[in-house]
């Protein structure tokens, strides 16, 4: 053997290495706060739903609506009774859900944001994603296309409640985002003029 080359790695060696490799592959999801239980609980179209229910096809009664932002929930009753829960995704940090009392001025099954969206090209290609209208400059050649708000309960100025993404906490530029089966059921129960309480 020459001197200053090693052709074979001592046993000892080769058993500390592959210690040091396993133990660096396995850091603990926990010590990172990344994947802390807050951030990672998700709510997908694949994700099971074992909160939101609709119980009220054969209530009457006047409709009115409760949001609950600490808790993210919608709560529907008809005639004072409970008949519906949505988990919901509110206004994430600096674009805060108003909270008050509100009323559902408008109604859109298919509404788009105005303010929000995609800048497309003319094939329909997205070529810069969640931009803010009129803000984000635009590339030559695109279009704003708004990010789709289907089943759109308007209740204060641009804010409203609308089918969306829901990760499990607010996340949202103002608005309630709900289940697409919860926002259709909201949709067709509440008229123009429901009761809207946000706390």
């Amino acid at each position: 053997m020459k001197k200053g080359i090693v052709t074979h790695a001592p046993k000892h060696f080769t058993i500390v290495l592959a210690i040091f490799l396993v133990g660096c592959a396995a850091v603990r999801e926990e010590s990172n706060p990344f994947f802390s239980d807050a951030t990672q609980v998700t709510q997908s179209p694949e994700s099971e739903d074992t909160i939101s229910y609709w119980d009220g096809d054969r209530i009457s009664g006047r409709p009115s609506i409760k949001i609950d932002l600490e808790n993210q929930r919608a709560y529907f009753y008809k005639g004072g009774q409970i008949v519906g829960v949505s988990v919901v995704s509110t206004g994430r940090e600096g674009h805060d859900t108003p909270q008050g009392d509100f009323r559902v001025v408008d109604k859109d099954v298919d509404h788009a944001s105005s303010l929000y969206g995609n800048y497309v090209d003319p094939s329909g290609q997205i070529v810069v994603q969640n931009v803010e209208n009129e803000k984000d400059p635009r590339p030559p050649g695109t279009v704003f296309r708004g990010a789709p708000m289907p089943y759109f309960l308007r209740i204060h100025g641009d804010i409203g409640m609308h089918a969306g993404y829901l990760p499990g906490y607010p996340a949202s530029h103002g608005c309630i985002r709900l289940p697409e089966s919860m926002a259709e059921k909201f949709f067709q129960e509440a008229p123009v003029g429901t009761p809207v309480e946000i706390w």
